[in-house]
């Protein structure tokens, strides 16, 4: 679902979730609440450089080390391509001006989450990280077939979309090379 019904209303506001709710008139006539939440929408890059696919090693103070992609949350105001380009700088220091839509992921039936995932194609390193006060992160590079193993991690923090796309290609030589192409060419 990418679009709440036209009644729908928020009931709580948080930082990260809100709550929303709508009245829906049942088959047999009757009106129920129904309820989803919805994450503010954020951002990933899959950064190329060569043939490698930069990975960040990232660890925050609740979370224990895990891997993930340069990304985060769109600010208010902010489109998802300034924001990929943003958090890819401040993430690695790393930047590009070849960014180019990959996927949109609209989270699951009963909670909404708008992620948009970018390829960032030949970056290079412009300036050192610049991380928020939470973030400790290191930069490294894996070959394709080390990204795509990244999938079987339960920690790796991407898409649940995204990584349904990489488990597909891990089982299906056509889907792999397909992946690959999107990503490289």
């Amino acid at each position: 679902m990418k679009n709440l019904p036209k009644n729908s209303k928020v009931v709580f506001e948080g930082v990260l979730f809100d709550t929303v709710q709508w009245e829906q008139e049942m088959f047999d006539g009757s009106e129920k609440t129904f309820e989803m939440i919805r994450r503010k929408p954020s951002t990933n890059v899959i950064a190329v450089q060569d043939d490698k696919i930069l990975v960040l090693e990232q660890e925050q103070p609740t979370k224990p080390l895990f891997p993930s992609l340069p990304g985060g949350q769109i600010d208010p105001g902010e489109n998802p391509l300034d924001a990929a380009k943003r958090e890819l700088l401040e993430e690695t220091g790393y930047a590009s001006d070849e960014l180019i839509l990959f996927e949109e992921f609209f989270g699951s039936p009963k909670f909404l989450f708008h992620e948009t995932t970018f390829i960032a194609k030949n970056i290079s390193k412009k300036c050192e990280q610049n991380l928020d006060s939470g973030e400790k992160i290191s930069v490294k590079f894996v070959d394709f077939d080390e990204f795509l193993e990244l999938c079987r991690e339960p920690s790796f923090a991407v898409s649940i979309g995204l990584k349904l796309m990489m488990y597909e290609a891990l089982l299906d030589e056509n889907k792999k090379e397909e992946f690959k192409k999107r990503i490289f060419e």
